[in-house]
């Protein structure tokens, strides 16, 4: 379409009948492993509506800023953590989900090692603390939905991308990888199967150190080959 064109389709009497009101948010769902769950970071809400229940991290878009810039922004407010795994996710717009008024959110997805994590309360939360995906308390609005969503995604990334080092420490054992996509599948894995499709993919290379766990003998400690995230066949 040429550019007379939308100025022609924008007319005073067309904007007349499409003027909106609708205001744009980012949501930051916020994965982390905590006490061998899977877990997720969520705010206690400080004011109505739905004062003193729980929500995922969100805020709204400022005028000057991208969704991603947005999203950034939001979730080092919440965490201090300014690198880290973040993927958009999808946008919520039903009419009804906002009793205020009708409010679009941009939801995106972020993979945090539970360390890294000095989440701290802002303005609008009396407390920001990690909760275990499988005993969520009561959620505002329609955030239950996105989580749902962003856990069916992560499994779904986990089965074809080394994202899963974004939930590990640095350093790790093969039994530690291999719990972890087994916390977050919710599902046990065979352990001579796994590792040798770890060995044959190449995402993990040994650090040549060895760590005790428990009465265990002493383990290899390994490491990603890249931090980059890439296309693999893990599962």
């Amino acid at each position: 379409m040429k550019l007379y064109d939308v100025q022609k389709d924008l007319s005073p009497h067309y904007l007349l009948m499409i003027k909106q009101d609708i205001l744009l948010t980012v949501d930051s769902i916020v994965f982390t492993i905590y006490k061998e769950k899977l877990s997720v970071l969520l705010i206690q809400r400080l004011i109505e509506p739905f004062k003193d229940m729980r929500a995922i991290p969100w805020g709204f878009v400022l005028d000057n800023e991208t969704l991603e810039q947005a999203a950034y922004r939001e979730l080092e407010e919440e965490t201090k953590v300014k690198n880290t795994y973040l993927e958009q996710l999808y946008t919520f717009s039903d009419v009804d989900r906002d009793p205020r008024g009708r409010v679009i959110s941009c939801a995106y997805m972020a993979l945090m090692r539970h360390e890294d994590i000095n989440a701290k309360a802002e303005s609008d939360a009396k407390e920001v603390k990690v909760f275990s995906m499988d005993k969520l308390p009561k959620l505002w609005f329609d955030h239950k939905k996105i989580l749902d969503y962003a856990l069916q995604r992560l499994r779904y990334k986990l089965e074809y991308t080394n994202v899963v080092q974004y939930l590990l420490p640095k350093h790790f054992t093969l039994s530690e990888l291999q719990q972890v996509y087994e916390i977050v599948l919710n599902e046990e894995l065979d352990v001579r199967n796994f590792r040798k499709k770890i060995d044959k993919l190449g995402i993990v290379k040994e650090t040549w150190e060895r760590v005790v766990r428990g009465a265990h003998r002493p383990a290899m400690l390994y490491e990603f080959t890249t931090k980059k995230t890439v296309i693999v066949d893990v599962l």
